[in-house]
């Protein structure tokens, strides 16, 4: 005897056309812009990663190319810094990226006891291969957005982050 499949009910509580309900959020994030920006980052992530799905590369690893390519060999914890990503998830995605032939680990010119990271000629191909695609990926995240908006958000980000 089989179950039969199981129907996703809406919560009870919520009501088709109540518009305090439907506008809650956007009220929210004028209220509590960190949540609004909390909010946004997330789409924006799932975004990319729906984009570099085609890739084998993550956005992490995107970023840690993209890195390399602008300011030259880094070391992991310079990386790890300045992208923003956690030291434990940056382990593994340089370990993702030298098994794929896209980076090499050298030791540090300066520091015996450090490694930095080589962009190979491989990992160039493969970031201009992905870079190829950030127009169209951008111009999808952000639709909502006029060109001259965009240009707004940016600002505030840098100086929200005080990175000017």
């Amino acid at each position: 005897m089989s179950n039969p499949p199981k129907i996703r009910r809406a919560s009870p509580s919520r009501v088709v056309g109540d518009i305090k309900r439907e506008q809650y959020f956007a009220k929210l994030a004028l209220d509590r812009p960190d949540v609004g920006l909390c909010r946004a980052t997330t789409l924006v992530a799932k975004s990319i990663d729906s984009d570099l799905t085609g890739y084998d590369i993550s956005a992490a690893q995107h970023l840690v190319l993209k890195m390399l390519s602008d300011v030259g060999p880094c070391s992991q914890q310079e990386l790890s810094e300045q992208l923003r990503i956690d030291r434990s998830v940056m382990v593994g995605c340089i370990d993702g990226l030298e098994d794929s032939g896209f980076v090499r680990r050298e030791r540090h010119p300066k520091d015996r006891r450090a490694n930095v990271i080589v962009p190979t000629p491989d990992g160039f191909a493969a970031l201009t291969e992905v870079e190829n695609g950030v127009p169209d990926f951008l111009d999808r995240a952000f639709q909502a957005l006029t060109p001259a908006e965009r240009r707004t958000l940016a600002r505030l980000m840098i100086k929200i982050l005080d990175v000017a």
